[in-house]
């Protein structure tokens, strides 16, 4: 599955339902966001549809962050059937993120 942008607007019509959603929460000018963003490509492309990928700009969307007091970036939170259930800040490897998922599925 492809990795979608969400915004403040979209962001509960994206998280809600079944299955499991991976919110990345981070900024253009972000060093480490930058670094996991090809990290989050990889991931996407071996999860497959299983899990649903999102990123969201907090400088474009600092409702949605601030709902989820998101105060550091890159801060990773999952979410499943609508609900957050796990949370990361800073940057991560693959597999740390693939053991994180594997918990919640």
């Amino acid at each position: 599955m492809a990795i979608v942008n969400v915004s403040d607007q979209s962001f509960n019509a994206e998280i809600e339902g079944q299955g499991i959603v991976m919110v990345d929460f981070w900024a253009p000018w972000c060093g480490p966001c930058k670094m996991i963003a090809p990290i989050l490509d990889e991931l996407s492309t071996e999860v497959g549809d299983s899990v649903k990928i999102a990123k969201l700009n907090v400088d474009d969307n600092p409702e949605t962050a601030s709902r989820f007091g998101v105060m550091s970036i890159p801060t990773l939170i999952f979410f499943k059937d609508g609900q957050p259930v796990d949370k990361v800040v800073g940057l991560n490897s693959k597999d740390s993120l693939k053991n994180i998922l594997a918990k919640h599925q």
